[in-house]
């Protein structure tokens, strides 16, 4: 048990003199060093040191910015939930046939039209802009094509109907616009329906 003991010592004596040794090293390398090599590590240290500094501090200047610019950025889409609100009850309203050609649809309606009016308005006083959508081609940065509608006039891919406008806060997306978009006339589905209808067509004939 004392042997034990005593290698246990022995150990961390051993361990203590070779810290010591590498401690005096360290020392000795410094101390070996000329005063001019020392002044030029000292600056190299403060030059790490204060770009790490100025590291910081940019990233926290962004994060500032950042907080204050888009710091509305949730209130802005409830707010975008209440105009989509809005607009669905103006038009069940329009499409309420007891309420339709009414003088009392029409007050509320032209209600409706103010309030939406006035909260677009706040809204782009606060940098958030409705994204035009309509004859653009589909951006998927801007744009989610919900449905394809064919349309001969159109080149492929443009935006024909919008489902739900969308929005952007300064250069950030806000929500997208949900759209529809152009595709051309499959000519061949075209000609097997005019071939069938032709078809259907002499058979009336033959038997008339």
């Amino acid at each position: 048990m004392e042997k034990e003991e005593n290698q246990n010592s022995n150990s961390d004596s051993v361990e203590e003199i070779k810290d010591n040794e590498d401690v005096d090293k360290s020392t000795e390398k410094n101390e070996d060093l000329k005063p001019e090599d020392k002044i030029k590590e000292l600056e190299d240290r403060l030059a790490r040191a204060y770009a790490e500094i100025e590291n910081q501090r940019r990233r926290f200047e962004k994060e500032k910015d950042d907080a204050f610019d888009y710091g509305g950025f949730s209130l802005a889409r409830e707010t975008l939930n209440l105009i989509d609100n809005l607009e669905r009850s103006k038009f069940a309203l329009e499409n309420d046939e007891t309420l339709k050609n009414s003088e009392a649809l029409k007050k509320i309606v032209d209600h409706l039209n103010v309030i939406q009016k006035d909260m677009i308005s706040i809204l782009k006083k606060n940098n958030i802009e409705e994204i035009n959508s309509i004859d653009q081609k589909l951006d998927p940065n801007l744009h989610q094509a919900m449905m394809e509608i064919e349309d001969d006039n159109k080149e492929t891919g443009t935006v024909v109907q919008e489902i739900q406008k969308g929005f952007m806060m300064k250069d950030r997306l806000l929500r997208p616009s949900l759209v529809a978009v152009s595709k051309k006339t499959n000519k061949k589905d075209e000609n097997l329906k005019k071939d069938q209808k032709s078809e259907e067509n002499q058979s009336k004939s033959k038997k008339n």
